[in-house]
Parts: C-alpha cells; structure tokens; sequence
C-alpha cells in the first residue's frame, strides 16, 4: 500500500522518514520525498510504501498528526495520479474581448 505522507519538514530527508515511522513501530519498503525538478529542494511531501496493509492502517494511526521536526504529518492513504498534470498557465482560446475583437 502507499501512503501520502504530508506536511514534512523541508530538511527531513528519506532516512528521516524512514527512521520517523519505524520510531512508530512500522517498516517501510521505499520511502520517496517529492523534490521541484527545476530546483532540487523538497516539496513538503512525499510517499511511503508498505507491503502489508495492516502496517500500512498502522501507520496511518500512529503517524496522521504526529510532530516531525516541528510539524505535524498528514498521513494517509495515497489517491492514484489524475490524468491531465497540474494547473494552469495556459491561455484561453476563442471568445470576445471588447477591446480588441474576436480572439482566435
């Protein structure tokens, strides 16, 4: 199962996370911290996968609102990618603008 693991320090690292829900008492099979692909630096989220999914409803309890470096986590259950990627930024096409005429 994967778990959407919110809210996290922008210094914690894999190994943090890792070490945070272990400390909770669940192993964890591949942690990954989302990072900009432009910059490098952490996004404040990432994703733990556990194999059992009786851990994985373990970890959610003892982990969802639990202080990690000063935050507190969100943790659970990770929600499968939409298609159609991030918003904005494009423009709009066809309509009128009173100023300037059709726009096409």
């Amino acid at each position: 199962m994967r778990l959407y693991v919110g809210n996290l320090p922008f210094k914690a690292t894999e190994n943090d996370v890792q070490d945070f829900f272990q400390e909770a008492g669940v192993t964890v099979d591949n942690v990954t911290v989302v990072k900009d692909k432009f910059s490098g630096e952490p996004r404040g989220f990432g994703f733990v996968e556990i194999t059992r999914s009786e851990d994985a409803e373990v970890a959610i309890r003892n982990c969802n609102g639990k202080e990690m470096m000063g935050r507190a986590l969100v943790v659970n259950e990770a929600r499968p990618m939409t298609s159609g990627g991030g918003g904005g930024g494009g423009r709009r096409q066809g309509g009128f603008n009173r100023d300037r005429g059709p726009r096409y």
